[in-house]
């Protein structure tokens, strides 16, 4: 999968993400169509949009039902969305269809926004801006193959698949560190699902591939246990990390308190397939599209962690449903 940009994740729900922030930038980043195109609508009464016009329906793939679908994988979490395909417009570009989308809520109170995107011509995907995302009535279903087979990091819960939460994390980002909060409430209200930690330091944090190393031998020597005594620590002394004496403190200090020795992680983390092995998870978060630390992915589906946690646990229900999984 390409590597989409770092903001799509908090502009559009298409890749997961969060619906609210996305109608505030929508509003602002969609240009405006032509004049032949669809146009966004003036506010509507509850529950109601435009008819769309027929003469704006001039591709045939994909059809409106298999974008409906889409948008319904992708939005239907919300009881409170609707939305209307509006037209489907044929490209200079072989295969390509313009797609327009608005949408609204069905209190009538949010002011209807329209969006496009670029079906593709394999059927998988669309483009949305610079950003290529996966299409389809199960357009999770690809990374979530991947995750279960590539995720190997330490993990808390059940030790089945069929649930699983792929948390992307840098140990300097204090947005991760936020995240925690949120992650620990998901292990108490789905104990049958599979949390797990994976790496993934951002080039803007000196000490996050360190942190990331130290926590990789951390599991090796200790296991998952000791892990997760480990990195509580190391978010606890997060400002230590800004410099590199401090990094080392803290990270020792946070490898005694897992009840490991320091000396002997360290020598770990130095070794080359420590490194590998973050670099590793890394790749991975790149290849099923995690755009930044502070992402989970649920059985394949990005949720940003910044989002208010009663957000993330709707998705995570409605994930389990288009799985056929119960609670």
């Amino acid at each position: 999968m390409i590597r989409p940009s770092a903001r799509f994740a908090s502009v559009i729900v298409l890749a997961a993400s969060f619906l609210p922030h996305f109608v505030a930038s929508a509003q602002q980043q969609v240009p405006a169509a032509p004049a032949q195109e669809p146009s966004a609508p003036a506010p509507v009464a509850a529950y109601t949009l435009p008819k769309p016009n027929p003469a704006n329906f001039t591709a045939s793939v994909p059809t409106k039902e298999a974008v409906n679908a889409f948008l319904q994988t992708s939005w239907g979490y919300d009881d409170n969305r609707v939305w209307q395909v509006q037209g489907i417009l044929k490209t200079p570009a072989e295969g390509v269809s313009k797609v327009f989308v608005v949408f609204g809520d069905k209190t009538g109170k949010q002011k209807p926004a329209l969006y496009h995107f670029y079906a593709l011509p394999d059927g998988k995907h669309i483009l949305w801006d610079d950003d290529v995302v996966s299409f389809g009535d199960r357009p999770y279903a690809e990374a979530r193959a991947q995750l279960q087979q590539r995720a190997d990091g330490p993990y808390r819960g059940s030790a089945t698949k069929d649930l699983e939460l792929v948390e992307f994390v840098d140990f300097q980002s204090p947005d991760s560190k936020k995240a925690q909060a949120t992650m620990d409430k998901l292990l108490v209200d789905f104990p049958n699902a599979r949390i797990v930690f994976q790496n993934y330091p951002s080039a803007q944090h000196p000490a996050a591939p360190l942190a990331a190393a130290y926590g990789v031998c951390v599991a090796k020597e200790g296991g998952s246990n000791a892990f997760f005594q480990f990195a509580p620590v190391v978010f606890d002394g997060q400002e230590g990390l800004a410099t590199k004496d401090g990094a080392i403190l803290t990270l020792n200090s946070a490898v005694t308190k897992a009840g490991l020795d320091p000396a002997k992680i360290a020598a770990c983390a130095a070794l080359p397939e420590t490194k590998a092995a973050v670099d590793a998870s890394f790749k991975l978060g790149r290849d099923v599209g995690a755009h930044d630390a502070s992402v989970m992915m649920v059985n394949g589906r990005e949720v940003p962690l910044g989002i208010p946690y009663e957000t993330v646990k709707l998705i995570v229900q409605y994930q389990m449903k288009l799985d056929g999984l119960t609670k």
